[in-house]
C-alpha cells in the first residue's frame, strides 16, 4: 500500500517526499549504537582506576620480581668472574698491586658477584615493566601519587644520624595497607625521638 501511494505521489509531484523515501530505507539505530558504545566505555574508564590495595599488591609483586632476579644475577656474576679470573695465567711470585694474585683474583670474583647483586633488581624491574606494559601509565601515575605521600609523611633527613638512620626513608618495603600504617607509625616514633629530648 505504501509503495502504491509513493508511486502515485511520484507521478503527481515528480519527486518522492523525503519522509516517504526514508520509510523504505533500512532503519538506522544511531542513538542505540551511541548509547551502547557509551555504556560499554564506562566500565573500561572505571576499570582504569587503581585503588590503593591493588596498587600496593602490584608494588609488592614488583619488589618480588626484583628480589628473584637478584639471585641468578649474583650467581652469573660469581660464575663469570670465577671462570674469567680462573683462566688467567698468573705467577704466584709476582704480586698484583702489592697483593697475592690468588687473593686479588678472588676479590675480583667477589666484586663480579656484587655487581650482579646490584644489577639484578634493575633487570627484574625492567622485565616486570615489559610484562605489565599495558597498565604502566596507570601504575606510574599511582607511583607518583604514592611518592608524594611518602615525601610528605617521612621524617626530615636532617634529623638522622649515621648510627640512627630514618627507617625505610623511601618507603620501599611498603607492600600493603598494614605495612603502610606501620611505616607511618615508625616515622612518627622516630620524629618524636629525634625532636623531643629524652627524659
Amino acid at each position: 500500500m505504501q509503495n502504491f501511494a509513493s508511486r502515485l505521489l511520484l507521478q503527481s509531484c515528480g519527486t518522492l517526499p523525503q519522509s516517504l523515501a526514508r520509510t523504505n530505507a533500512r532503519p538506522r539505530i544511531l542513538f542505540r549504537v551511541k548509547s551502547t558504545q557509551a555504556t560499554a566505555a564506562t566500565p573500561a574508564s572505571t576499570g582504569t582506576e587503581l585503588n590503593w590495595v591493588e596498587y600496593l599488591e602490584i608494588r609488592r609483586r614488583r619488589r618480588q620480581w626484583q628480589t628473584i632476579f637478584t639471585i641468578p644475577c649474583s650467581m652469573i656474576g660469581f660464575l663469570g668472574g670465577s671462570f674469567y679470573f680462573g683462566s688467567l695465567q698468573t705467577d704466584p711470585l709476582k704480586p698484583i698491586m702489592g697483593i697475592d694474585p690468588m687473593m686479588f683474583y678472588g676479590g675480583c670474583t667477589l666484586l663480579c658477584m656484587g655487581a650482579g647483586y646490584v644489577v639484578g633488581p634493575s633487570i627484574g624491574s625492567a622485565v616486570w615493566r615489559i610484562s605489565n606494559r599495558n597498565s604502566l601509565a596507570i601504575i606510574d601515575a599511582r607511583d607518583r601519587e604514592f611518592y608524594k605521600h611518602v615525601a610528605k609523611n617521612r621524617v626530615d633527613a636532617a634529623l638522622q644520624s649515621a648510627t640512627n638512620p630514618v627507617p625505610d626513608y623511601y618507603g620501599e618495603k611498603i607492600g600493603s595497607l598494614r605495612q603502610y600504617r606501620q611505616w607511618l607509625r615508625d616515622q612518627a616514633k622516630y620524629r618524636r625521638k629525634a625532636v623531643l629530648p629524652e627524659e
